[in-house]
């Protein structure tokens, strides 16, 4: 069996695809904010999460529901917000607890599980707007219908979008880690690290909400 997607097709999804994901958006400034606080090992589990979280919205796209949410306003609307609140309370825990920066950086501060780690990423992963609304709208348009199989296309398609942004969001998170040794020689540089990130976050959050609004 010949390919289920030409060649012309995948390579301009592909470099599409690039282009959306390298400009930092919510689940790369999150993976930034995990790994400039909890180190590589979180940032990269974040990454799992997202990818995941990524995946669904992929899957949940070929089997039509990218139509519904692209037509309700009210289904993208309510994930958006959804979104958006779970950042804000990120945000919110982060700046709070900005002073036990230190504890865990020597790590005496109680470590998130893997886990929990994973599943907060899937949550940004899934929720996010941009992937959400480039998944739905653009994704589709990549399909060959005279090839049959729309549902394998767009699988394979997502599957194509989900390898890139694995690749550049752990190339973020690694980068974010190597720095944090920097700040973590200073308890007033901790400080700062968790209040800046925290706040960020919450920016993100507000942002998302206030954003991008289906007319």
């Amino acid at each position: 069996m010949g390919l289920m997607v030409s060649t012309d097709r995948l390579l301009a999804f592909a470099a599409m695809s690039f282009l959306l994901i390298v400009i930092p958006g919510p689940s790369v400034l999150f993976v930034i904010g995990r790994a400039l606080a909890q180190g590589r090992r979180a940032a990269l589990t974040t990454v799992v999460g997202n990818t995941l979280g990524a995946c669904v919205l992929v899957v949940a796209v070929a089997l039509g529901v990218g139509a519904v949410v692209e037509r309700s306003v009210l289904v993208f609307t309510t994930l958006k917000l959804v979104g958006a609140a779970y950042l804000v309370y990120l945000g919110v825990k982060a700046v709070r607890q900005r002073g036990s920066m230190r504890a865990a950086f020597a790590g005496e501060g109680p470590a998130h599980s893997g886990l929990r780690t994973v599943w907060e990423g899937f949550a940004v992963g899934v929720a996010n707007p941009k992937t959400m609304v480039f998944f739905a709208a653009v994704l589709p348009q990549f399909v060959d219908r005279e090839r049959g199989h729309a549902t394998v296309q767009m699988l394979l398609l997502g599957l194509v979008f989900n390898v890139i942004a694995l690749a550049c969001d752990s190339a973020w998170g690694l980068v974010a880690a190597t720095t944090r040794s920097w700040f973590a020689r200073s308890p007033r540089r901790l400080s700062l690290v968790g209040g800046a990130g925290g706040l960020t976050m919450i920016g993100l959050g507000v942002t998302v909400a206030t954003t991008g609004h289906k007319e």
